[in-house]
């Protein structure tokens, strides 16, 4: 004995392809109604949003009409609030009805050999004429919407069926179907090794993603796991027949008889076992063809139906099978460029949040994949950490799901400002982010564009801590920014996938970001960094300041650390004069001409609050410097 089938409700609505089949969960509600998720009837208007709950009880379905339904729910007949529904029977509400089925599509291997089996190549099929072509291609005009506009890869499956038993009058039934290779023979996810129509061993599990049948009374739907395995391995469609009568009727093609299998007489086309076997499972024939994505099978989609008396289908002439086989085809190669299209705008949009617009349209001009290669390349690294955010903590210790949004407020201007100046967005580590520049795509400028990025950012903190009860009002940030080699790339799957940057500009970004505690100013840049912005920027775009020389802590390097600053305004505290004098006082510092260093800090307004950090440590030791003075200060933490 096999598994039970399962309990499944198929909704109809006045249009053939308005439906759907869904199996339904035990013991788990749910509501089902015109804008419903995975439960929705949307073609019906007389349905509500949401409009009845539905409870799964053993065999019985439990309905029950919800409150904001505006419509009735008929069951036997009559209005009914609640309703008990068994195997069989149907609710319905407005111009759609739902029925309660036991059914299961299960792959078998006890199907007996075809009396036919044709192959069908590309050539073959394109000598192939529609007799009556006209509702088929009014089918086909619908698949592009439905398909494209399918929320999930379930739904998706689902209009496929329906729209290939709108097209196939001659198909019973309809599936789509995955095939998943084993790494080893034997038994693998449920489904036990097979012979395969070559005779060799295939350990392969044959999923069925959705599948769907005209009759609501007929049993379980049996697609034939021999001619889904020969389809995904030629890699071609195939039709098979099981009844003998359609070859005396001409429909023979390019095909061939079965053969017996050796030291056995030949199959009777209407033996006693093709008589049962067509008789139990309501089907003559069954055809499968490959949907292809990426040159490689995706799905493959199945049909079914039966033969009249006379051995012909019951649309007309015996060439109708060939036509569906076509029109399989068609919908196959359809579906495959809509598969595509949407892959692509998947990894896109998955692309989208670490690139600008601007470095997507450079990878679209090659090969994203070759370009997303991780490689060594020079980088402009941008670090930027949130500040005041423990304190904004303790303030609303009882609001805390509100500070959550506003630090992904803050985050969004970290990564808009980035994305805006051609960045990629690195990487998240709690209200920190990560920018920098110069690959995929090499930029000249990166430099000049992470810089107009930082200014970009403080900008809008300052502007938003006059008010205050902004999103950012309490928060500050603290920006670092390091250029040189180092390793950039693109690791994890097409649907899941991290940019990451590391090497000596990622540390040395990251520690200066940290640095700039120290010197209570907003942004610090390496001496690289430094030194194009004083030749190649504009002072109307940015400025830069020395503010010492540090050996930051765990590190034995020196680093000469500048302030990154706005072009100068009206009511700037720091003019040109005074970032003159502060560079001569660092570099008298480091020289050891503290005395000098001294009287030139003292000239600096008294708001700026950097020069206090050299003014201290000079005071501190009696404005001489220490015996084996090499210019560095070395900094007791991080």
């Amino acid at each position: 004995m096999g598994e039970p089938s399962a309990v499944h409700l198929i909704a109809q609505g006045e249009n053939a392809e308005d439906r759907w089949r869904r199996p339904l969960p035990a013991g788990i509600p749910v509501m089902l109604g015109r804008a419903a998720g995975l439960w929705s009837a949307a073609w019906d208007p007389h349905i509500s949003r949401v409009h009845v709950e539905l409870l799964l009880e053993g065999d019985r379905l439990r309905v029950r009409r919800l409150p904001q339904a505006a419509n009735p729910v008929f069951f036997r007949g009559r209005a009914v609030e609640t309703a008990t529904v068994s195997l069989g029977e149907c609710f319905v509400i407005g111009r759609t009805s739902f029925t309660l089925v036991r059914q299961e599509a299960r792959i078998t291997a006890d199907h007996p050999d075809p009396v036919r089996r044709q192959e069908f190549s590309p050539q073959h099929l394109r000598q192939i004429v529609f007799v009556n072509p006209n509702h088929r291609l009014e089918v086909l005009s619908r698949l592009t919407q439905a398909l494209s506009s399918a929320a999930t890869e379930g739904e998706m499956c689902s209009r496929l069926v329906n729209l290939v038993l709108a097209g196939m009058p001659n198909a019973e039934a309809a599936a789509v179907v995955r095939v998943e290779e084993a790494k080893s023979a034997g038994s693998w996810g449920g489904e036990t090794a097979a012979a395969d129509a070559s005779g060799s061993r295939s350990a392969a599990a044959i999923q069925v993603l959705q599948w769907d049948r005209r009759l609501l009374t007929a049993g379980d739907f049996r697609p034939s796991r021999r001619l889904i395995l020969e389809t995904w391995q030629k890699k071609q469609s195939l039709l098979h027949v099981w009844s003998g009568d359609w070859i005396r009727h001409g429909g023979g093609g390019s095909g061939s008889a079965a053969p017996s299998r050796p030291g056995e007489p030949a199959p009777s086309p209407r033996g006693e076992e093709f008589a049962v076997y067509t008789a139990r499972q309501d089907v003559d024939w069954a055809a499968c063809t490959p949907i292809f994505l990426e040159g490689v099978p995706h799905w493959a989609i199945y049909a079914a139906g039966g033969l009249r008396n006379d051995g012909t289908p019951p649309s007309g002439g015996a060439g109708d099978l060939r036509e569906d086989v076509k029109f399989l085809e068609l919908v196959a190669s359809m579906t495959a460029s809509l598969l595509q299209l949407r892959q692509l705008q998947r990894h896109r949009a998955v692309l989208s949040q670490f690139f600008s617009p601007l470095v997507l349209e450079g990878l679209a001009e090659g090969d994203p994949e070759e370009l997303l290669q991780p490689r060594e390349v020079d980088v402009t690294v941008l670090f930027c950490d949130l500040r005041g955010f423990s304190l904004e903590s303790e303030r609303n210790a009882s609001q805390l799901l509100p500070l959550l949004r506003r630090v992904s407020v803050t985050l969004q201007v970290m990564t808009r400002c980035i994305l805006h100046e051609g960045g990629v967005v690195g990487d998240f580590q709690g209200d920190a982010a990560m920018g920098f520049w110069g690959w995929p795509l090499p930029q000249e400028d990166g430099i000049a564009r992470a810089c107009r990025a930082a200014l970009a950012i403080r900008r809008e903190f300052e502007s938003a801590s006059q008010s205050a009860d902004g999103s950012l009002a309490g928060f500050h940030v603290g920006i670092g920014i390091a250029h040189g080699p180092a390793v950039a790339g693109k690791i994890g799957t097409p649907d899941h996938a991290k940019v990451t940057v590391f090497g000596p500009p990622v540390n040395l970004a990251s520690r200066l970001e940290g640095i700039t505690k120290v010197f209570r100013v907003p942004i610090l840049i390496d001496e690289a960094t430094a030194e194009y912005v004083r030749r190649r920027m504009a002072p109307s775009a940015a400025r830069t300041r020395k503010l010492a020389v540090v050996r930051p802590y765990g590190m034995e390097r020196r680093v000469t650390v500048n302030e990154l600053l706005p072009p100068e305004s009206g009511d700037a505290v720091l003019k040109e004069e005074h970032l003159r004098w502060c560079d001569a006082a660092v570099d008298a510092f480091a020289e050891g001409r503290w005395e000098e260093a001294f009287e030139l800090l003292h000239r600096l307004p008294a708001a700026d609050p950097a020069a206090d950090f050299l003014t201290m440590h000079i005071a501190r030791h009696n404005r001489r410097p220490p015996p084996h003075w090499d210019g560095a200060i070395t900094l007791d933490g991080k």
